[in-house]
């Protein structure tokens, strides 16, 4: 994720609203979201190159959690990890993971990573009563919890300096969607989709949330998808836009067993696309501790400089 909205209202039908851009190469493969590891309840977008995910939902809880780069000092390249293994730890665990991480790497003795071995990077973890951020620069890390209201996390973290903080922070916070996993789409998150379609800015702009730019090396770097996220009480909704394949998003299936979707542009057969029902998530809340060790397609945890 390079763009991220975040929006914690707890007395509300749906408490938690998120917003996310993930600007990537145009080049790197990805799938769209799906269950993709085997034995894990985890829905999410997968890296083909890492193996790893910018944002994951657990629906039996739920919770959601998602990955931004950040800035500062990069990880050690021959000890280099895919910071798109986060986003799983942390929709797998849950606060605990980043409480740990932002212990740092004293506390994560018997675990299967440390946090110098990630490059900077921030990690937003929610569910329907709390909103967490944990944030590493290369050199140290620091955690924080966010108040009720909506908060816009770029590169930068919660900087109310950066040009898209500056441009877009009120305008999503002016007006809160329903999020109501009963509603059409378009009914459910505007205003929202409206500022989400770039709000006019030009794709080069430092203010544009959807971008797109030439690299010097002739590559080509830019918004590749938008996931929609919302935690109600009574049921929550994942829809999905790849950018530019789509021309709106769509639902997401979030039952694990039904999910089979194509390579990197492809999408979800709609008609089996739908919310998850509370009578749902109940269900998949009494289901045994799964594990996310996964099958050799999408090893656990996944491997790379990735994300």
């Amino acid at each position: 994720m390079c763009t991220v909205v975040v929006s914690l209202a707890p007395q509300d039908a749906v408490p938690l609203l998120l917003l996310g851009f993930r600007d990537e190469l145009t080049t790197r493969p990805w799938r769209p979201p799906a269950a993709h590891w085997a034995g894990s309840p985890l829905i999410g977008g997968i890296d083909e190159q890492a193996g790893g995910t910018w944002l994951a939902i657990h629906p039996g809880i739920p919770r959601v959690a998602c990955i931004l780069n950040g800035r500062g000092q990069p990880a050690p390249e021959v000890t280099r990890r895919s910071r798109g293994e986060l986003p799983l730890m942390a929709a797998r665990d849950g606060a605990k993971t980043l409480a740990a991480l932002a212990e740092g790497p004293a506390a994560l003795a018997e675990a299967p990573a440390r946090l110098a071995d990630y490059d900077p990077f921030h990690l937003v973890h929610a569910d329907r009563t709390s909103v967490a951020v944990l944030s590493w620069d290369g050199r140290s890390a620091s955690e924080r919890t966010l108040p009720p209201g909506t908060h816009l996390i770029t590169n930068a973290g919660l900087d109310p300096a950066d040009p898209k903080v500056r441009h877009f922070a009120h305008a999503f916070a002016a007006r809160r969607p329903s999020g109501s996993p009963g509603m059409s789409i378009a009914e459910a998150w505007q205003p929202w989709l409206t500022l989400a379609g770039g709000d006019g800015l030009d794709p080069t702009d430092p203010r544009a949330i959807r971008v797109r730019k030439t690299l010097p090396d002739g590559r080509s770097y830019g918004t590749t998808s938008l996931s929609l996220v919302a935690l109600g009480r009574s049921g929550l909704r994942y829809d999905f836009q790849s950018i530019p394949a789509d021309a709106a998003p769509h639902p997401v299936e979030l039952l694990p067993e039904r999910n089979s979707y194509p390579s990197r542009v492809g999408r979800p057969n709609s008609g089996n696309s739908r919310p998850v029902s509370r009578k749902q998530l109940n269900r998949l809340n009494r289901s045994p501790e799964i594990s996310c060790t996964c099958s050799a397609h999408a090893a656990w945890p996944p491997a790379g400089s990735g994300l």
